[in-house]
Formats: C-alpha cells, structure tokens, sequence
C-alpha cells in the first residue's frame, strides 16, 4: 500500500516514545504495531475501528472504544480512531436500519418496518416527547440490540479481509512491475 505517502503524516516510534502523553501510559502505547503501517496492523485497525463505529453514542465514545481495541489487539491506532468515522449523522440511519433488520432476521421475527416515530412525536412538548421516543425506542430495541453488535462484528470481519486482500494483491503487483522493469534493462 502507500506506505510512504502516509509515513508523511505519522510520527516516527521514537517521538512517540518521548511524547510526555504517550509516556504517562506507559509501556501500552509503546507497542510498535500501534504505530507502524503493515498488513496485519493496518487490517486490524480497520477491523476495530469498524467494531467501534457502530458503538451507539457520540464521536468521542467511538474513537475511545476503537482505541481500547487497537491497544488490546495491538493493530495500528489512527487507523482505527480514523475508521471509526464511518458512522456518522449520515449514515446512521441507513447503518441502524440494516442492524434493525438483521436483529429481525436473527431473532425470526417478521413484524415489517419499523415503527414510525414522527406521527407518535408531532405536536407534543418535551415532557410528553420523551416518553414517547422511549416507547418507541422499547419497541425496536431487542431486534436493534441483537443487530448492532452483529452488523459490527459483520464489518469488522469483512473490513479486516478485503484490506488484507487488497494489500496482499497491491505487493503482488509491485512486485510484478518491478521484474518488467528489471527484464526491460537486462
């Protein structure tokens, strides 16, 4: 892949090292492969980081749970905080959707679309808005709580092999043009 287009952007190890911050936690943030840009740490930071992205919640809860995965799995960390974004006001819908509808099929249960919240909520104030939006919520949660956790694991499966894959054929290819080049000048 283009390693070198990206080294541009990362810090060496040994500032990493030196880094007062990196340096209060000690030993954990160390760990080369958090840092470095290979195969396996790279697809394993796209992995976690789409393991992360569908955590229900804000940004900052994503990116603190796709590092917690890169330092437990030791696999590159920007990549995963990076990745994490993916889900975002734009995608969500869509993302929770297909979550809800896997919930469904896993659970067997056949109950159609969800159920439709903006009749439930209009013109009604806040105090009256928010048990509404719980019930709602109450309705989908079961198959959107079995769903979430499983399209997550889903992606993360598929994230980590197609990068594994698409990394492994880019090295073959080099590789390729590489002996051309060389059987050109003999």
């Amino acid at each position: 892949m283009p390693r070198k287009f990206f080294r541009k952007f990362l810090p060496s190890h040994d500032s990493i090292k030196q880094n007062r911050y990196v340096a209060w936690f000690g030993p954990r943030l160390q760990h080369h492969n958090l840092w470095h840009l290979h195969r396996r740490s790279v697809a394993g930071g796209v992995a976690a980081g789409l393991l992360a992205g569908l955590i229900p919640g804000s940004n900052p809860v994503q990116f603190t749970a796709g590092a917690i995965l890169a330092i437990a799995f030791r696999v590159n960390l920007p990549i995963a905080m990076l990745v994490t974004l993916y889900s975002n006001p734009f995608t969500i819908v869509p993302l929770y959707f297909i979550a809800f509808k896997l919930g469904q099929l896993v659970l067997m249960q056949s109950d159609g679309a969800l159920p439709p919240l903006a009749f439930g909520l209009e013109g009604k104030g806040l105090t009256e808005w928010l048990p509404a939006a719980l019930d709602w919520l109450a309705s989908v949660g079961k198959p959107l709580v079995v769903g979430l956790p499983l399209l997550a694991l889903i992606f993360a499966a598929i994230g980590y092999f197609v990068v594994d894959w698409a990394w492994q054929l880019y090295v073959r290819c080099a590789w390729q043009q590489r002996r051309r080049r060389r059987a050109k000048t003999l």
